[in-house]
């Protein structure tokens, strides 16, 4: 054999003896650290609270849209009922304000400014309407908040009972009123906290374009500037009285 062809056979043999298959995995290095085997989460995924030693977020409250009124129309004569999925929403956007504390949520049911000066026959009602009625809803707002604790964010909403059976209509004269409308007194809100069922009041309701509103929370009238909270009671208390305006 010449010099040539043997050194081609020892290239041969020594390729053979070096190493496996080309389709067999490299064995680990001697000393390779475990950590190096741990799979790592998928890219994006979140790290959990516990990971992280981070709380678990507050559930946000419910809100349902509650569609506008358009401004620039007059009042009607049309009788609001106690249930309708309009005042369903408003009363849920209400309750998500009390157990929050802001009561800028809860403006959906509150009774509309472009309402309020048809209404009002005074010098003023965008100011009154500001001034005194916005200004006591967030009191009262933050007055049914602080009644319900520290677990506010906990009291489920069951319900809102309108004794609408003891609505009556306000004529125009009456109250300072130019336009008249619907009113009724005393509606439940009727929630459940700690597993007990409880209840707080609406003082006044009233009506625009047969659309019931809160215009009072917690009380018509108030001897200083303090929030109310419109008898609260342990299960679902008594509607009304009737009366007002």
């Amino acid at each position: 054999m010449g010099r040539a062809a043997l050194a081609a056979a020892l290239a041969v043999l020594a390729a053979g003896c070096s190493g496996g298959s080309a389709g067999q995995a490299a064995s680990p290095q001697p000393g390779a650290s475990a950590a190096h085997a741990t799979k790592a989460p998928p890219s994006g995924a979140p790290a959990s609270p516990a990971a992280t030693g981070r709380r678990r977020p507050r559930a946000a409250p419910t809100l349902l849209p509650v569609p506008p009124v358009r401004p620039r129309l007059h009042q009607t004569m049309v009788r609001p009922r106690g249930h309708s999925k309009i005042l369903r929403a408003e009363l849920t956007d209400l309750w998500a304000a009390v157990v929050t504390s802001r009561p800028a949520l809860g403006m959906p049911a509150f009774f509309p400014l472009y309402a309020y000066r048809q209404v009002k026959a005074i010098a003023d009602p965008t100011a009154d309407w500001h001034g005194r009625l916005v200004a006591d809803f967030r009191l009262d707002v933050r007055a049914a908040h602080a009644l319900l604790g520290r677990r506010a964010r906990h009291a489920r909403l069951v319900r809102v009972i309108v004794p609408s059976a003891q609505a009556s209509w306000i004529n125009p004269g009456v109250c300072a009123n130019g336009v008249g409308y619907w009113h009724v007194a005393g509606a439940r809100v009727l929630y459940r906290l700690r597993g007990q069922l409880r209840s707080i009041g609406i003082a006044s309701l009233i009506s625009w374009r047969g659309r019931w509103y809160v215009v009072h929370f917690g009380a018509v009238l108030r001897g200083a500037s303090v929030g109310v909270v419109d008898q609260p009671a342990r299960g679902a208390g008594t509607p009304g009285p009737p009366g007002g305006c």
